[in-house]
Formats: C-alpha cells, sequence, structure tokens
C-alpha cells in the first residue's frame, strides 16, 4: 500500500515541537506496518526535509503567528475573512489548489491519503476527495478554539477565536464524516468528534522516541522542578499561567523552578525561585536536571507528548488530570493533582523525599505495541475502502 501523508510541516531535521513528534510517531509505525509513505506540505524556511526520496515540499512557510510581523498577521486576518478558511489554514494557502493537484499528480500511483491535523485539510477540503483517507485529529480544534476564546483578555481576540470555533467544529465534521477511518490522539476526542463507533475511529497510543529509551541511572539534578514547552501556544500558555498564578504561591521561597522554551514577554513570577531560561540546547537533559517534573496542562485536546516523553525517561512528576488524557497506563511516581495547593505540596513532597526514577522502557514498549495494533486497524479499514471503489 502506498499512502500519501498530507500535513502542514514536513520533518525537517530533529523534531521539536508536540506536533513534529506525534507525526514522526506515526509515520515511523506507518512504515513499520509496511506502506510506503510519501509525505506531502510545506517546510520550514531555510530548511531540508528529512527523507527528500520520499517527500514532495510545496514550498516554504512559517506558520507561527508569534513569529510573524503586525502586517502580515493582518494580511492573514483578511485573507481568512474574504475566503471564509480559518486563520490557522489560511496561512498555508501559499500554494493554490491546483498546485498541490499538480504535486500530487507527480508522486505516481498511490492508493489513499492520511490527512494529518484540520489546518492543512481543512486549506485543500475539495484535493483529497478521490481516495480513500484515513483523517489524523491530533486535538479536537473548535474544542480548543473555544477555550481559547474564554480565556481570551480582550474582544477582538475573544470574537477571533469564537470565529475559529464555528469554522472549525464544521471542518471537522465533515473531515471525518469523508473519511473512512479517523484516528485521535486521546480517547476523550472521539466523542467530541462524534466518531467513538470502533468502526469509526481509534486512539493512537503515541512514543516520543523511534528508540527505546535508556534504563534508569544516576543523574545530575540543579532544581526541584522543570518545565519546557511553547508557552506562546495559548493551551500551552492557559496550563503555565495556572501553575504561576495558582501553584507557585503556595510553593517555599528556597523551591526552585526552571521554565524553558519560548515564553510571552507579559508572563511572570515573583517567587524567588522561579528562573526563565529560555531556548536550551538539549530539552531531555534538562528535564532530567529536575528532581520533579510539573504536568500542568489545563486546556487543550489531543495528547501531552511532554507527559509522554515524562514516563518514558521514567522521572517523578506531578500532574493534572487534563495532562494525562491519552494515557492508559500512569506510572507509580506520578502524583495527580488538580487543586493548586494539593499540586504544590505533591512538588514539594516529591523534590524533598525523592525515590527512584521509573523503568521507561516497559511504558515505551506498552505504547508503541498499542500504537502499531490501532495502526492496524486503521489500515485494514482503508484498504477494504479501497476494494469497495474498485469493485
Amino acid at each position: 500500500m502506498h499512502l500519501v501523508f498530507a500535513t502542514s510541516i514536513v520533518p525537517s531535521g530533529t523534531a521539536t515541537t508536540g506536533y513534529e513528534i506525534a507525526n514522526a510517531a506515526i509515520v515511523d509505525a506507518l512504515r513499520r506496518a509496511g506502506v510506503k509513505v510519501t509525505v506531502l506540505g510545506f517546510i520550514w524556511p531555510g530548511a531540508a526535509p528529512s527523507d527528500p526520496e520520499h517527500t514532495i515540499v510545496l514550498g516554504e512557510v512559517d506558520v507561527r503567528t508569534d513569529n510573524a510581523s503586525g502586517l502580515q498577521k493582518a494580511s492573514w486576518l483578511l485573507r481568512a475573512m474574504s475566503t471564509g478558511l480559518t486563520f490557522s489554514s489560511v496561512k498555508l494557502r501559499a500554494a493554490t489548489p491546483d498546485q498541490v493537484r499538480a504535486a500530487l499528480a507527480s508522486i505516481g500511483p498511490y492508493d489513499g491519503y492520511v490527512l494529518n491535523a484540520a489546518q492543512f485539510a481543512g486549506a485543500f477540503e475539495d484535493v483529497f476527495r478521490d481516495r480513500p483517507a484515513i483523517f489524523v485529529a491530533h486535538n479536537v480544534e473548535y474544542r480548543s478554539a473555544e477555550e481559547n476564546a474564554a480565556a481570551a483578555r480582550g474582544l477582538m481576540q475573544r470574537v477571533l477565536y469564537t470565529r475559529e470555533a464555528g469554522l472549525l467544529r464544521g471542518i471537522e465534521r465533515r473531515l471525518c464524516d469523508r473519511a473512512d477511518f479517523v484516528w485521535t490522539l486521546a480517547e476523550d476526542d472521539r466523542p467530541l468528534l462524534g466518531i467513538d463507533r470502533d468502526d469509526r475511529s481509534s486512539a493512537l497510543p503515541l512514543v516520543t522516541r523511534l528508540d527505546p529509551p535508556p534504563p534508569p541511572g544516576p543523574r545530575e539534578t540543579t532544581c526541584d522542578a522543570a518545565l519546557i514547552g511553547t508557552w506562546t501556544w495559548q493551551p500551552n500558555r492557559i496550563g503555565l499561567e495556572w501553575f504561576l498564578g495558582e501553584v507557585v504561591p503556595h510553593l517555599p521561597a528556597d523551591f526552585t523552578v526552571r521554565i524553558a522554551g519560548k515564553t510571552p514577554s507579559d508572563l511572570a513570577s515573583a517567587h524567588p525561585g522561579v528562573r526563565f531560561v529560555g531556548f536550551v540546547p538539549d530539552a531531555t537533559e534538562f528535564v532530567r536536571s529536575a528532581r520533579v517534573i510539573p504536568l500542568a496542562s489545563r486546556a487543550g485536546t489531543g495528547v501531552q507528548l511532554k507527559t509522554i516523553e515524562t514516563f518514558e525517561l521514567g522521572l517523578p512528576s506531578v500532574a493534572t488530570s487534563r495532562s494525562l488524557r491519552g494515557i492508559a497506563n500512569v506510572p507509580d511516581n506520578c502524583m495527580i493533582a488538580d487543586d493548586p495547593v494539593e499540586f504544590a505540596r505533591a512538588l514539594v513532597d516529591a523534590a524533598r523525599n525523592p525515590g527512584p526514577d521509573a523503568d521507561g522502557r516497559a511504558f515505551h514498549a506498552a505504547q508503541r505495541a498499542a500504537l502499531d495494533r490501532e495502526i492496524a486497524r486503521g489500515l485494514a479499514r482503508i484498504a477494504d475502502a479501497g476494494h469497495e471503489a474498485a469493485a
């Protein structure tokens, strides 16, 4: 079987964002199942595809809103309003639908599509109707937009997120209805999308690394707690704001917290132990330097890849219930707390009384085996759809 993996951004270099890590896990699982995969999409400016032999690049785009100039943001907004597209999808209209069709024609014979997330598929809805398709719902985008609207500070931002939510609800409904099968990244997302039947969809357990993690071993800790992420992404920001505003005030003055990743300039903390460290060269070593990992998600759908990575590394953690969506087996060294006072108390206890790290290899192996099973289910369905179309 030959499938086209249609995605916003094609792999280039080391996967760093949650979106890229999830894509790498899914493509690798497809290829383990014997599928020939050709990846189609845009690429970051100045980057080169990791697998050029099996990649079709439509052009260069930078879809990060926080990187865009005011003029670029205004242009995206005007185009979105005039075309009826979402703000996220209009960024991908750097190519026309006819150019996408021409790129597909250059691939040669193929059997179907894996439509990876609503942004790209929503930008080119009419292009991918000629063959069987699996839709990958990384998140329930309309629900995330609703949560963003509720958390928005200004009227204009609230109006824009509300508009996105309404458009995304329709796009996701159409993509799910047309797809022969849907993969979500969390079990809770299936009913939100109206596809919670086993013949229509399944949830993909993910891994953040293709090879097994190392066994537990000695590590040097330099802080009590460490968080890393793209904090300019609104669902991540909501979690970090909750952590800084609700949890941190209950931590002792000598409790040290390090926060890595791109952070909005208006986020700060008066706690003497909190420090924003920006970019770190090695994300794994950064989190391994902490005695405990706070997993503080409070919004969003889909799966938290940082949660999976923490469990693969066997690190002690304190997690909100939202941080554990899509996780079937929670390790014993993860404490669950949704109340900020309890969350802070659990962090202090884990940092002051450290136990041994867990062996993350068992978690990784279980996730990978379950991923392969669900990939096989979707492939069987798309194969059946191809046979029905040919009959």
